[in-house]
Order: C-alpha cells, then structure tokens, then sequence
C-alpha cells in the first residue's frame, strides 16, 4: 500500500494539490479502486512519470513497482535532458 500511496502522491503534485477522485464519495472512491480504475494522467505530466504511477497501481501488491524500481526510474528522468511544458496554457 506505500507503493500505491506514492503513486497518488505523485498525481497529487502534478495536478498541484488536487484531491484524487474529488466529485465521489468514499464508497464510490472504493468501488472504483477494487474495479482497477486509475487516476487520469495529468495535463501536465510526462508520459514516463504516469507510467510510474500506473506501475504503482497494479491491483496485485506483487505486480507493482517495488521502491527501487520506482528510484531507478525517477532517478534516470531527473538526470535526463529538461522538458518545458506549458503549464499556463
């Protein structure tokens, strides 16, 4: 579940804050968990991060991305040439 949380942590910041699953109620929150769906990928988020994200969310605890897995991945985007988005467009 650390591994899953941190995938919503990283969907958090970038949509700046937002709450995941705003509009549903709790029990409509765990409903669509339990069915497998996911948080849409952020306007503003690269495609390699909600791959992370998605790999967090794995609805079998062993299918998702372990911490060093995660690391890796972060690690090598970080060290990677920047990308400017348009973030007010």
């Amino acid at each position: 579940s650390d591994v899953w949380s941190f995938g919503v942590i990283l969907w958090e910041i970038f949509t700046y804050g937002k709450q995941p699953w705003f509009q549903l109620s709790n029990t409509e929150v765990i409903e669509c968990i339990t069915q497998g769906r996911v948080l849409e990928r952020p306007r503003v988020c690269p495609k390699e991060v909600y791959d992370v994200m998605l790999g967090c969310w794995q609805r079998e605890p062993q299918q998702r991305l372990n911490i060093k897995e995660i690391y890796k991945v972060l690690h090598a985007l970080g060290k990677a040439a920047p990308i400017y988005l348009d973030i007010l467009g």
